[in-house]
């Protein structure tokens, strides 16, 4: 079955920068759009980041532009995001996704990783 592991968090200060890692099993990676989501205390889930199965295409939501970037390996069957200059509003649960094409929708998520940043 369709496994994502993501591992990276912790506790960061505004201004740091952090690398999330997802490691994915179970289905052909290399052939499949993934993307990263993210779910804040008490708010409901939103897109972050999105990559094509060939790296050809990224797609970002506009608070993250130019702060995050996504990245993947599909050698190694994982995805990555590369957050700089973190902000206390970063703060959430993330959650590592395999997307439909050339969407913002998730097919399968794993069990997410704490990210929290302090003022």
């Amino acid at each position: 079955q369709v496994t994502l592991v993501e591992s990276g968090g912790g506790l960061m200060q505004a201004g740091d920068s952090l690398r999330l890692s997802c490691r994915a099993s179970g289905f052909t990676f290399s052939t499949n759009d993934m993307g990263w989501f993210r779910q804040a205390p008490g708010k409901e889930g939103e897109f972050v980041a999105a990559i094509a199965w060939n790296s050809r295409k990224s797609d970002y939501v506009e608070f993250v532009k130019g702060r995050f970037t996504i990245s993947r390996d599909n050698r190694l069957n994982k995805v990555y995001l590369q957050m700089n200059n973190l902000k206390p509003e970063d703060t959430a649960v993330y959650y590592c996704a395999v997307v439909a094409s050339s969407s913002r929708t998730p097919a399968y998520w794993g069990q997410g990783t704490q990210v929290t940043v302090s003022s």
